[in-house]
């Protein structure tokens, strides 16, 4: 009997001391509306801000900029103006998310480098588009006004099919310069075994700029070019923006 009783308070004690250690268990982290219902559309959140106009949410999103009320309900895409001063405060938003985008790509881009560089463009290409060849036809031009090129991949036709394919392997290329030179002038893409290029991360990176075509040049303050510029014009635009000495 007194082994029983014994067994007894050491179980009590032993599950008191068990409930001071746990403490209260903390209540489930609730997923926010906006993220929920977003996700249900195949979108994928990565920040929530407020914006300008009361009760309305701008989502910085994989697919770009969007807008939502603070329930989740109502989606709004498009561009939100403020007429008072005159700016673009979608693409205000856009331009911080792809100047953030960008420099975690740096280490991926094909670059062609300026011998003596004043500016730099990030330019999502695709080698079966027609005005992405006359932009690299070009490339001499760039240099020579100092601007460097940089690149990101886009197939056009999305994550499937040979043009997707090409672009992985021109990025496997031992020296994916040349090879992307070769692939615009109408070149074989030779295949490379085991390439494991991040040409799907770079068409996801494009889509949250609200990129949709190509060419698309992203200057150095995030603001994008949807389509191609001679060299003159590129340079006349970064030299515009840049910060007055």
């Amino acid at each position: 009997m007194k082994k029983l009783i014994v067994a007894a308070s050491l179980a009590l004690s032993f599950g008191a001391f068990a409930e001071q250690v746990e403490g209260p268990v903390a209540p489930t982290a609730q997923v926010d509306p906006i993220t929920t219902q977003f996700s249900g559309l195949g979108i994928t959140v990565k920040q929530i801000k407020d914006s300008p106009l009361a009760g309305l949410k701008t989502v910085i999103t994989d697919k770009g900029v969007l807008y939502s009320s603070a329930d989740g309900k109502y989606l709004i895409q498009g561009t939100m103006i403020d007429l008072d001063n005159r700016r673009n405060i979608t693409e205000d938003a856009l331009s911080d998310v792809r100047q953030k985008g960008i420099a975690e790509y740096e280490d991926s881009m094909i670059v062609y480098k300026a011998e003596n560089e004043k500016h730099q463009i990030t330019v999502f290409t695709d080698i079966t588009c027609g005005y992405c060849r006359k932009l690299h036809r070009e490339l001499e031009d760039y240099l020579a006004a100092g601007i460097t090129v940089k690149y990101l991949a886009f197939p056009r036709g999305g994550l499937r099919g040979s043009g997707y394919e090409d672009l992985k392997n021109v990025w496997c290329a031992k020296d994916a310069a040349a090879a992307l030179t070769e692939a615009k002038a109408g070149g074989e893409v030779k295949p490379v075994e085991n390439c494991q290029a991040p040409v799907a991360e770079h068409y996801q990176l494009g889509q949250s700029f609200g990129i949709s075509g190509t060419p698309a040049i992203i200057l150095e303050d995030g603001s994008m070019i949807p389509g191609y510029q001679p060299a003159a014009a590129i340079a006349q635009m970064l030299d515009a923006n840049s910060p007055k000495s």
